[in-house]
Parts: structure tokens; sequence; C-alpha cells
């Protein structure tokens, strides 16, 4: 089951709280979304996530694998409105809950193999 975690700034400590959350939450893989328009198209944030991919696994240890994140932001607005939040309220919480959406789409895929 995926658990939400406060998002991480991408910033010059990015790599070194990757790595500590890693080391503290024992995380066997590390899964970065891939943000693809709904097209198909890769965009200019597709670029930038397969960069932090590349970044992240040359300073991990852990297998690190990327999975298209189309979606997940509308599917955690959704999920934070039903629970009672407004769009106020839920805009410092939904970037972690799309990841929580993403990551459980990832963990579901697995079980279905």
């Amino acid at each position: 089951m995926a658990f939400p975690r406060p998002a991480i700034p991408r910033d010059d400590t990015t790599l070194t709280r990757i790595r500590a959350l890693i080391d503290e939450e024992e995380i066997g893989v590390v899964v970065i979304g891939r943000p693809i328009a709904l097209s198909g198209h890769e965009t200019a944030s597709t670029t930038d996530a397969d960069t932090l991919f590349s970044q992240v696994q040359e300073h991990v240890s852990v297998p690190v694998t990327q999975w298209d994140e189309r979606l997940t932001t509308r599917e955690a607005q959704k999920s934070l409105s039903e629970a009672g939040l407004t769009t106020k309220e839920s805009r410092d919480r939904v970037d972690s809950a799309a990841a929580v959406v993403m990551l459980q789409n990832y963990v579901d895929g697995l079980n279905a193999e």
C-alpha cells in the first residue's frame, strides 16, 4: 500500500533527501513519475522528469523506475474534495496525494503481472 509523504522540493538537496528517505524508510525501489500529455506526447515536464530519473539512478543503490503519472493529479484532487477539503485547503497536499495515486497504480500494476 502507498502512503503519502511530503513532496521533496527540487533543489540542491533533492538527491540527499531521497537517499536519506531510502535509508530511513528502508525503501526497496524508487518510482519517479513520468508526466506525459494526454495525447501521449512528451512535454518539457517529461524531459525534466527524465533528467531527475537519471540523476536518482546515479546516486542511489536501489532500483529506480519511471511510471506514467497521467491523470493522477485529477484523481488526487477528486479524492481530496471527497474528503471534504476545499481547493484552497488541498493545494498543499495535492502533489503528495497524486504521488500516492501514482505509486498505488504502480503497485497494482506489479500485482497484475
